[in-house]
């Protein structure tokens, strides 16, 4: 896994460690680490010749370390390169963090906006299916009324049987 680290000399016993930083989630994605956490370098790490390290690990300076299994260092190479893709990829196209904080809080009131509009189109949806029953509740009593009238008018069209003598 890839992390961002600062260098930390330890001139009294002569060794080199890095501070862990930030680790790489994905591509462009990288998660600050709250919890400090120092790895130790072996002695001869930076003479071997399979790593990229640089000649000369400097207090401080900015490394990114591939850290693999068992938090064992596999390889270091100097973070300037990278900090500054970095600052041509975002910074230099007016991607602040201000910036993008008032992006994700526009998401974030659309988002609202969305959820409350919503809400009221299923309150409507309701209201809507409510009046539709209602109307049908009226028209079925309407079609009674007007049976029994019909079925009234009828009655008062037939003459009263008149009785034979």
């Amino acid at each position: 896994m890839l992390y961002l680290a600062q260098v930390q000399n330890q001139e009294i016993l002569g060794k080199i460690s890095l501070q862990l930083l930030a680790c790489q989630n994905a591509e462009d994605t990288w998660a600050m680490l709250f919890e400090e956490t120092v790895l130790t370098l072996p002695p001869d790490f930076a003479q071997n010749p399979i790593n990229s390290a640089p000649n000369v690990l400097n207090e401080g300076m900015l490394v990114l370390a591939d850290i693999g299994e068992n938090n064992q260092v596999v390889n270091i190479q100097a973070a300037t390169n990278w900090v500054l893709q970095l600052v041509e990829k975002y910074l230099t196209t007016g991607f602040t963090p201000d910036f993008l904080q008032q992006e994700a809080q526009k998401a974030e009131d659309w988002r609202q906006s969305l959820t409350l509009q919503s809400q009221e189109l299923s309150r409507r949806l309701i209201e809507v299916e409510a009046r539709r029953e209602q109307i049908q509740n009226l028209e079925a009593k309407l079609q009674q009324e007007k049976q029994l009238l019909e079925s009234s008018i009828a009655q008062l069209k037939i003459p009263p049987a008149t009785p034979l003598i």
